[in-house]
Formats: structure tokens, C-alpha cells, sequence
């Protein structure tokens, strides 16, 4: 990012933009694997939930923030490149904030296991993350975890119609409901921080109300966005406060399962296995979800409408259910 705005020229020059963007992505992919297995360290499986889900609330709220930190760099440096230095600027000081007061483990500090402190069952025992190989984690606790695979792949549809909704929100609000600009700016906002109310509750459901299981609330979450998405497609031309309600409910929703299916991945595997099992998820959801919403979504709208689209969408979302359902049948193995 320092880069990007610093050095004369680069902004002239494709290629170096797709090598730095790419580079950009890359090093953001390191920090959410890292940051979830600091979370199974020192949450236990019956307050992870309500949590994990306030951490998540940082990406909507990070989102959220371009737009003044925008207007916050252009009124101290007085020059558009500052749309990337002074983020670049802030995600180092919050790195050394990061580097002094983050902790690996309780039993670093000379505490004990939170499990134990919170007088829990311990699931399973494992061997220390300094005796095992990243290939030895894979291979034990991944590559033969069909629970873990099922969420992965649940992962893509959900990713699909997270961003299948808000990337092509603007041209179908614009080009099927004749919303003004400042009207899609709304609805796209509303979507986004509807979201950090949808992982709250979902985060709180599955601990408080389902007892630790991720599965149900997410099932939930998705019937509900099915229901909103059909009504979004069907609401007649005219009607702004109904597709508003709708990208509320459908933006509330679908963040419970986009931040749930992290937390399974966790819950899924020995804490030794944490990072990997959400990096495998993450992958997964951004890679084929993500990337493909756009062309895909766009590809279908090209070739048969809208209608075709919201099909995909509608597919997407009995997909992921059917996926998370089946990791109903996960029962986790006594100490």
C-alpha cells in the first residue's frame, strides 16, 4: 500500500498494480488463520461464539471506515495518494500494537489451559504444535475430516451469495428498480452493517441458545436468506423500502454463516490444527466463492436475465444448507 501511493509511476503501470495487489491479498490471507487459532488459545468452545463473532465485526467496520479515512487523508496530506498511505500507515502502528500485546497461549503466560481454568472438558489431546509439521497437521487432522471438507465447500456458497448480492447490487437496483445513486449508496451500506448485528446474534444463539453447536443457527440464517433473496427478486418495480428491508435481511443473515463457518473450523479440529482449518475454509470461500460471483453471476445475467442469476443465487443457498447440514452428524470424541 506504501508502495502504491509513495512510489512515482506505479499507478501508471498495470502490471505493477496486479503484482502489488496481489502481494496486498496475499499478506491480508495471513492474518485471519493466525488470529483464529489466538482465539480457540483463550476462548473456550462455550463463550467462542459470542467472541468470534465480535472479532468479525472488525471486516464490516474496517469496510466502513475507507470512506472517512479517505476524507481524513485528503484533509491532512492534501493529495489523492494518501487514499493508500495513510492506511498503509495505520495498519503498521496497529501491527507493533499487535506484536506487544497479543499472547500465543495462556500457558505462555504461565496460566493455565483455558479449557481447564474454565473447568470444561478438553475434547481431544493433541501433541504441541513445535512437535508436528505443517505437513503432519495436514495430513492427521485435515485431509481425512469430512466435516471439515463439507463446511469448506459450504463455504463457497455462501461466499457466492455474500458477494453475488453486493457486487451486483448496484447495477440490478439501478438497471431493474431505477434506484438513484444516492439511494444504491444507502442500500449498499445498510447491507454491510446489517451484518454486524447478523454475526452478533448469530455468535450468541450458538452459544447461548444452541450450546455450542454452529450448525443450527447457520441453518437458520440461511433459510431466512432464501426467503429474503425470493422476495428481493419478486418485489415489484416501485416498491424501494421493501428491496431496502430485503438487503437488510439478507445482509443480517448471511454474515451469521459467513462467520459461523470459521468457528466450525475451529471447533472442528485440535487447536494445533486451527490455522489450517480456516485458511482451508477461507481459501475455499474466497477463491471459488468470491472470485467466481462476479463472472459467474454476471455470465448467468448475460445469457438469461436476471432471472438467471437469482437462480444461481437460490441454488447457492440450498447448496450451503445441504453441506452444513450434514456436519449435524459430527459428534466430537470424549477425552
Amino acid at each position: 500500500s506504501l508502495i502504491f501511493g509513495l512510489v512515482p509511476g506505479v499507478l501508471s503501470s498495470i502490471p505493477l498494480m496486479i503484482v502489488l495487489a496481489a502481494l496486498n491479498g496475499w499478506f491480508q490471507g495471513m492474518g485471519y488463520p493466525p488470529g483464529a487459532k489466538t482465539m480457540t488459545n483463550w476462548f473456550s468452545v462455550s463463550e467462542r461464539g459470542v467472541w468470534w463473532s465480535w472479532w468479525n465485526v472488525s471486516h464490516n467496520l474496517g469496510g466502513g471506515l475507507i470512506g472517512p479515512l479517505a476524507i481524513l487523508g485528503l484533509s491532512i496530506f492534501g493529495v489523492w495518494q494518501s487514499l493508500f498511505y495513510l492506511p498503509a500507515l495505520i495498519a503498521i502502528v496497529l501491527a507493533f500494537i499487535m506484536f506487544y500485546l497479543m499472547h500465543d497461549t495462556p500457558e505462555s503466560q504461565g496460566l493455565p489451559p483455558v479449557d481447564e481454568w474454565k473447568g470444561e472438558k478438553i475434547v481431544e489431546k493433541v501433541e504441541s504444535a513445535h512437535t508436528l509439521s505443517s505437513k503432519d497437521i495436514f495430513m492427521k487432522y485435515i485431509i481425512n475430516n469430512k466435516f471439515l471438507w463439507a463446511i469448506a465447500l459450504a463455504n463457497v456458497f455462501v461466499y457466492f451469495i455474500r458477494y453475488g448480492i453486493i457486487d451486483w447490487a448496484p447495477t440490478y437496483l439501478k438497471e431493474v428498480k431505477h434506484f438513484s445513486v444516492d439511494k444504491q449508496s444507502w442500500a449498499y451500506f445498510l447491507y454491510e452493517y446489517a451484518g454486524i448485528f447478523g454475526m452478533l446474534a448469530s455468535g450468541y444463539l450458538s452459544d447461548k441458545v444452541f450450546k455450542g453447536h454452529r450448525a443450527p443457527p447457520m441453518l437458520l440464517f440461511l433459510t431466512g436468506v432464501l426467503i429474503a433473496i425470493i422476495v428481493y427478486w419478486k418485489n415489484p418495480e416501485g416498491n424501494p423500502l421493501v428491496d431496502n428491508i430485503c438487503l437488510v435481511a439478507i445482509g443480517f443473515l448471511i454474515y451469521g454463516p459467513v462467520m459461523m463457518i470459521g468457528l466450525q473450523a475451529a471447533d472442528l479440529v485440535p487447536r494445533v490444527a486451527t490455522g489450517t482449518a480456516t485458511g482451508l475454509t477461507g481459501l475455499f470461500g474466497y477463491l471459488l466463492g468470491s472470485a467466481s460471483a462476479g463472472y459467474v453471476m454476471g455470465k448467468l445475467v448475460d445469457l438469461f436475465g436476471w432471472d438467471g442469476g437469482f437462480y444461481a443465487l437460490i441454488v447457492s443457498c440450498f447448496l450451503g444448507f445441504g453441506f452444513i447440514a450434514f456436519t449435524l452428524l459430527h459428534k466430537p470424541n470424549a477425552a
